[in-house]
């Protein structure tokens, strides 16, 4: 990672900016405001900027992107990008603010804008498929209650059998991808309804003995199950065993890199993980391609600090 850390572009805006160009425009400028590819004049007085022929507007490469009208050099944003894509737990945001010499709360935010970069426009279709086995389980994300500041604990009438933590749902293709979903509840209507939009149903599904799954899984070519309470693990094929390794991914990551993980944001940290499982080494992706493929998910999003801080957990 060292030699990595060395590349220019993390140490000089414009070559930074010349990659994130070359990256983002391959067929030539493309303008933020029309959209009209190849059909712009560079302004030697603004370097960076182009005015679009078509439209007449002024853009640069950063304007219809997440990074448009951040103050903070584009060197640094592809820093950023670098380390929290080859970290495989995830990297605090308090490191990379000391890494980078910028202020905490910038940092923060700089980190859930690049998660919002990996959240869509990676999955082109359902998982599975003909012959494809894909696993499904359930795992829930937060600390104890015994840990939590007294004023945080959930009181007597709210308490629930998971201690107030959040409910996650995740998919696992064999050999493939992974999907993960913050639900409201585990229970037969929310798991039908991510099961039957995520998963072919050509597919042959495997899931643990809860009986949510049961009805669900005769809409698939094939459902098995494996009773966990009765110490059964693997039957077979029947496992879910892969689903699990990446929960236990998840889990030391936020156990042991973010501490703790808000309702609110919950979704764009499983979207940071899952995208790095998605795009992980064994598959043959390093981590230069890992950071450059995050990065196309920047064009045609914006995020403020208020959609960021309040409008976000309504969305």
């Amino acid at each position: 990672m060292t030699n990595e850390l060395s590349n220019r572009i993390f140490h000089d805006e414009a070559k930074a900016r010349q990659w994130l160009e070359a990256a983002l425009w391959p067929a030539g400028p493309i303008c933020g405001h029309c959209g009209v590819v190849g059909q712009a004049t560079a302004l030697e007085t603004r370097p960076g900027w182009y005015q679009c022929n078509a439209c007449r507007a002024q853009f640069s490469v950063t304007v219809g992107t997440l990074f448009e009208r951040s103050h903070i050099p584009l060197n640094k944003w592809l820093m950023v990008a670098f380390l929290l894509c080859s970290s495989k737990k995830g990297i605090s945001a308090h490191q990379i603010h000391r890494m980078i010499g910028v202020s905490y709360k910038s940092t923060w935010f700089m980190m859930h804008r690049l998660r919002e970069a990996m959240r869509d426009g990676h999955f082109p279709g359902p998982l599975g498929g003909d012959g494809k086995t894909v696993e499904a389980d359930e795992t829930f994300v937060g600390g104890k209650e015994k840990n939590k500041h007294a004023r945080k604990r959930m009181t007597i009438g709210k308490t629930n059998y998971h201690g107030g933590k959040e409910p996650v749902l995740s998919l696992v293709e064999r050999q493939g991808s992974v999907r993960s979903f913050h639900v409201p509840a585990v229970n037969s209507h929310n798991l039908r309804e991510v099961l039957v939009a995520q998963i072919d149903r050509k597919s042959y599904l495997m899931t643990d003995a809860y009986t949510a799954y049961t009805m669900v899984g005769r809409e698939f070519a094939k459902h098995e199950t494996v009773s966990h309470e009765a110490g059964e693990y693997v039957r077979g094929e029947a496992h879910t065993n892969t689903v699990e390794g990446y929960f236990s991914i998840l889990k030391r990551g936020i156990t042991g890199v973010y501490h703790h993980v808000s309702q609110q944001h919950l979704k764009r940290y499983l979207a940071e993980f899952d995208f790095r499982y998605n795009e992980r080494s064994r598959l043959g992706v390093s981590d230069a391609e890992r950071a450059a493929k995050a990065l196309k998910g920047i064009v045609g999003k914006r995020l403020t600090y208020r959609r960021t801080g309040e409008r976000a957990a309504r969305q």
